[in-house]
């Protein structure tokens, strides 16, 4: 768990205030309640001093992430305040919380859009690389580069992508040996085609991305990054690898251009040395599906200014739509209950049970309980402390929140938002509803076949299947939480199908 960090010290303790409420708020369970706002504030307290000693000290590359979204409970030291909240098993209480959380719920205007000087001025260099029109005829956004390399060195060499992975590095070495066969020659210089992605699967997490990436790329006009899940946009260019491994060398944009070759080689085609530039397959996408691109605004606290009160000053669709007016998003959602079921048992590590994962909502509710007494619902969500802290991932499921933001910027007809209980009744449904979205033309009824009869991918694993479902209260409990956030999706998608009240 990280604190958020400013320039000015003195202002760190600002997270650590509390508003007091009116005596008779706190009723029969005063005693409990005051032990948990105390345990909430020592754990951040802790933490405060943890990062704060390695942001004076210069040293951010040491700076502990969260292990995992379950492992809050080994950042603090035991002691008799130890932030612990698993010892409220009172469901009555914890019905109570969420009835307190509920009531709190305002969705609010639209947030104060960045301007684009602004923007250009926090990450000049990916401004510099990428440019503001891209080559006609093309569906793809795509453009040619002068490559001022050595033409007989490695052009990925300094790629950190290719550092962290064997399978990475050769999919890297086959780049390698066509570099220079699609390289342009021009008035002495060399050109090299890099493309972005025409369309992003942006989420959400357990929602069936990985089951939707596996049967469009078997659409003969579709390609995709050389592995599904980049990361880039919201964790790779701010440095950060594993949550557990804290801050690493920022991944430049260069590095994820790289990742697009392949597709930009079979657009451009194979060309002689002194062949045309003309794309030979002008019609081919490429797309890139990395689940945390809705939702992951967690490293702003550590390279942006917090002058918006809690809510990061940019987010990930501001540079995005900055660069590509025009890109397509696909966003897949799931019941927020059964996400998040789902989402425990992939990540949990040991000790898995429908008991312990009742105990880990009901502290997630209350420290969620705790942000929202301070601070606005949007402020919570995008807060990294209590992200860091919850012990599942709760906000994930807040869909509504990072949805209408990302409506903030880019218009209704740019983004595509399924249901996975849909895609999982009628694959061959929503599979048409996005080949039209992308405005792909319609497979071979052999490609079809392949595309929409193909197992699932991404399935539960047998040993979590065999722990059997959440607890009906775990249930309920989430269902009463999540229903106004539900709601509000319904009514802004004009389908009440995505209130999942009878799925």
């Amino acid at each position: 768990m990280l604190l958020q960090v400013d320039d000015t010290p003195l202002n760190l303790f600002a997270v650590l205030e509390v508003k007091r409420e009116p005596p008779q708020r706190w009723g029969t369970l005063g005693g409990v309640r005051r032990i948990r706002i105390y345990s909430f504030l020592f754990g951040l307290a802790v933490m405060f001093f943890i990062t704060a000693s390695y942001i004076l000290t210069g040293d951010k590359k040491g700076l502990l992430l969260t292990p995992s979204p379950y492992h809050f409970s080994t950042l603090v030291s035991p002691g008799t305040l130890t932030f612990n909240l698993s010892a409220a098993k009172d469901d009555a209480h914890i019905k109570e919380v969420v009835r307190s959380i509920t009531s709190k719920v305002e969705f609010g205007s639209s947030r104060h859009l960045p301007d684009l000087k602004a923007l250009v001025n926090s990450e000049p260099h990916m401004f510099s690389v990428i440019p503001r029109k891209f080559l006609p005829g093309i569906k793809n956004p795509c453009w040619y580069e002068e490559y001022s390399g050595n033409l007989s060195s490695d052009p990925y060499r300094t790629n950190l992508y290719a550092h962290y992975s064997k399978r990475f590095r050769t999919v890297f070495q086959q780049l390698r040996n066509t570099f220079q066969e699609h390289l342009i020659h021009r008035d002495g210089k060399a050109y090299r085609m890099r493309c972005l992605p025409y369309f992003y699967i942006i989420g959400q997490p357990k929602c069936g991305t990985t089951d939707l990436y596996d049967r469009l790329r078997l659409h003969p006009d579709v390609k995709f990054t050389t592995f599904k899940e980049p990361h880039w946009w919201t964790r790779k260019r701010f440095g950060i690898i594993r949550l557990s491994e804290g801050f690493h060398d920022r991944y430049p944009v260069e590095d994820y251009l790289d990742l697009f070759d392949q597709a930009a080689h079979q657009i451009q085609g194979n060309l002689s040395v002194n062949g045309s530039a003309s794309p030979s397959q002008p019609n081919v996408i490429i797309g890139e599906a990395s689940a945390s691109t809705m939702w992951d605004n967690n490293a702003w606290v550590y390279f942006y200014d917090n002058s918006t009160e809690g809510g990061p000053p940019f987010l990930i669709q501001d540079f995005l739509h900055a660069l590509q007016p025009h890109a397509r998003f696909i966003v897949m959602l799931r019941d927020p209950v059964e996400r998040l079921y789902s989402d425990y048992l992939y990540f949990g590590i040991a000790n898995k049970s429908a008991e312990d994962f009742h105990e880990k909502v009901s502290e997630s509710l209350q420290l969620f309980e705790g942000c929202l007494t301070e601070y606005t619902l949007r402020s919570c969500v995008y807060n990294t402390t209590v992200n860091n802290a919850l012990p599942v991932r709760l906000q994930v499921g807040l869909y509504i929140v990072y949805l209408m933001d990302w409506l903030s910027v880019v218009s209704r007809e740019q983004v595509l938002v399924l249901r996975l209980e849909d895609h999982a009744t009628n694959r061959k449904y929503t599979m048409h509803r996005v080949f039209d979205f992308l405005r792909l033309e319609p497979p071979t009824k052999e490609i079809e076949s392949e595309i929409t009869e193909s197992p699932a991918s991404n399935t539960r694993r047998p040993a979590d299947k065999n722990l059997g479902p959440m607890l009906p209260i775990t249930k309920e409990i989430l269902r009463d939480f999540y229903r106004p956030f539900n709601e509000k999706l319904a009514k802004v998608l004009r389908n009440d199908s995505f209130i999942w009240e009878n799925d």
